[in-house]
């Protein structure tokens, strides 16, 4: 990529340029580590999803982060690839308890093999993650990454309990993000600091720009859901909205609804029972109440505390690059 290339790059575009022989190494030591010789299908269902053509934006995190603090040796790769592990792992479980048929364009691995399948090898991977994060011999970053899973798993049963009842608050829903997305892009470039070495105001920086990022990501992408491209997000749209899932514009929603439209959410969601038309329906509701605009604009305040966060970090390419990423990640939605 040619440097007037780079500039006019997309912000994740740009760091998988600055950090190419970093993200090959990551995708042997992926490759080497999701191998099985006694049981082929854990690299199938594998591969499937993860040359899948994601962004690897979770472990690009990582290497940003860690290179960022002037990290010269080699567990960043290790971590990057514990992250995309975790990840990973988190997606096959999520396809299968929210019965999904469609990932990033392609067909699920629970539909294509099955969800015995698909839960056994997402277990693989995760005991896969921790092989790797301890072979860096850093106790506090097993720590971190540990206590990510735990914290992502504490999110999911979260939104489970929380699913279909229209009672759920913004709160809940930020303890549920918290956990299922922004904890481990927050891990993610945590480590990358822990590994460099760098003084605890630093990581805690580090830390505070990857909760901020994630959240900002998880609300783009619940205003994705309803009024993004399919052909662009691998979606359908209203995909959220049929699995019955309390996304921050249907919450606003409801928080507005008077008394028919409330009792048109409880139908819809809090029963299941959607008929032809509802989900136009649905998003007329989300836009008179302005649900779609609020949402954008708290979107956009947390990527403004992830750029602030980042201030505090050594000024390079790289930082520009993630200060970017913050904006980018809300620019989504336009």
């Amino acid at each position: 990529m040619s440097l007037d290339d780079l500039k006019s790059a997309k912000p994740h575009d740009r760091l998988s340029a600055m950090l190419a022989d970093d993200m090959t190494a990551v995708n042997a030591l992926i490759r080497q580590k999701m191998a099985s010789e006694h049981a082929p299908r854990i690299p199938e269902v594998t591969a499937h999803l993860v040359e899948a053509g994601g962004k690897r934006l979770r472990p690009l995190l990582t290497l940003a982060t860690a290179r960022l603090c002037g990290y010269e040796g080699e567990n960043h790769h290790r971590l990057a690839a514990t992250v995309e592990f975790i990840h990973t792992a988190t997606l096959l479980h999520d396809d299968v308890v929210d019965e999904s048929a469609q990932r990033r364009g392609r067909p699920t691995a629970n539909l294509l093999w099955d969800n015995k399948s698909s839960v056994l090898v997402g277990d693989y991977l995760f005991a896969r993650a921790f092989q790797l994060m301890t072979d860096t011999g850093s106790l506090r970053v097993l720590r971190i990454l540990s206590d990510a899973a735990a914290t992502i798993a504490e999110g999911e049963v979260l939104q489970l309990t929380a699913a279909a009842n229209i009672a759920t608050n913004e709160t809940t829903y930020l303890q549920i993000v918290r956990g299922k997305t922004a904890a481990l892009f927050s891990a993610a470039t945590e480590v990358g600091g822990v590994i460099a070495n760098r003084s605890d105001e630093d990581v805690r920086a580090l830390f505070e720009y990857g909760d901020a990022l994630g959240i900002a990501f998880q609300m783009a992408d619940d205003l994705l859901d309803l009024q993004g491209d399919s052909t662009v997000t691998g979606k359908n749209v209203g995909d959220d909205f049929r699995e019955r899932k309390l996304t921050l514009p249907i919450i606003k929603a409801i928080a507005a609804a008077d008394a028919d439209e409330r009792a048109f959410w409880e139908r819809t969601i809090g029963k299941g029972r959607q008929d032809d038309g509802d989900l136009e329906l649905a998003l007329e509701l989300i836009k008179r109440h302005g649900a779609l605009a609020d949402t954008a604009v708290e979107a956009r305040a947390w990527a403004d505390k992830a750029k602030t966060a980042m201030v505090k970090l050594p000024d390079n390419e790289i930082r520009e690059a993630l200060i970017d990423l913050a904006d980018y990640v809300v620019a989504r939605i336009n």
